[in-house]
C-alpha cells in the first residue's frame, strides 16, 4: 500500500529493509540502478555475510554493497549527463516544499541524498524514481543508456535517520566524497553533479 503524501508510517519493514518515517527527521537515502548489482555479485555477498554472526550482517552487508556499487558495474546509465541533469532536477523540483535538500550526490549507477522530510519519504522516492525513469526508458535508445527491459531502477531504498550533529557532518561527508572515493575526481567539488561547493538554491 503506497502512503498517502502527507502520511508518515513511523518504523515499518519493505522488502525485508527496516524504515523509518517521520516529519521533519533528516534522512540519508541511498538508492540503484536495476542492474548496478548482478544476482551473481549479490548471491556472492549474501555467502560471506553467512560466515559472521548475526549482528554484524546488516552492518557488513551494507558495507559490502556501497564497495561494489562504486566498482561502476552495470549500464551505469547515470553517468550520461542528459540523465544526470533530469534526475538532478527532479531533486530540486520538490526541495522547499516536500522535503529540504541537504545534500545529495548522482552516481554513474547509485545515488545519495540527504533531506528534511516533510512528506512521507516512500513518497518522496518513488517521484524521484519516477521522474527519472520515465525520461529514460523514453531515451535509452537514441542515447544508447543500456537499460534492459525498461526497468531503471532497483525497487526500494536505504535510509538512516540522522541521530545527532556528528551523524549529520559524517553523512554530508560520505556524500560529498563518494566521487573521491570511487576514484572518478581528486576533490569532491570537482564531482558535477553533487552538492559539494555549491548553494542548492542556486543550481
Amino acid at each position: 500500500m503506497t502512503p498517502a503524501p502527507n502520511q508518515h508510517l513511523g518504523w515499518y519493514q519493505a522488502r525485508k529493509l527496516p524504515h523509518y518515517d517521520a516529519p521533519h527527521v533528516l534522512q540519508f537515502i541511498t538508492f540503484r540502478l536495476a542492474d548496478a548489482l548482478p544476482i551473481t555479485k549479490l548471491r556472492q555477498i549474501e555467502a560471506e555475510l553467512r560466515m559472521l554472526p548475526a549482528a554484524e550482517q546488516e552492518i557488513q552487508r551494507r558495507r559490502k554493497v556501497e564497495y561494489w556499487l562504486d566498482q561502476g558495474l552495470g549500464c551505469c546509465a547515470l553517468a550520461r549527463p542528459e540523465l544526470a541533469r533530469v534526475f538532478r532536477q527532479g531533486l530540486l523540483l520538490h526541495h522547499g516544499r516536500r522535503y529540504r535538500l541537504m545534500a545529495w550526490c548522482i552516481m554513474p549507477n547509485h545515488v545519495h541524498v540527504l533531506i528534511e522530510c516533510r512528506y512521507s519519504l516512500a513518497r518522496i522516492v518513488q517521484s524521484w524514481k519516477s521522474y527519472s525513469a520515465r525520461w529514460a526508458v523514453e531515451h535509452n535508445e537514441r542515447l544508447g543508456l543500456g537499460l534492459q527491459g525498461g526497468r531503471v531502477w532497483m525497487r526500494g531504498y536505504w535510509d538512516r535517520y540522522i541521530r545527532d550533529e556528528r551523524h549529520l557532518a559524517a553523512a554530508v561527508h560520505y556524500i560529498h566524497s563518494n566521487p573521491v572515493t570511487a576514484g572518478l575526481v581528486k576533490r569532491a567539488e570537482d564531482w558535477q553533479w553533487s552538492s559539494a561547493g555549491r548553494e542548492l538554491d542556486l543550481l
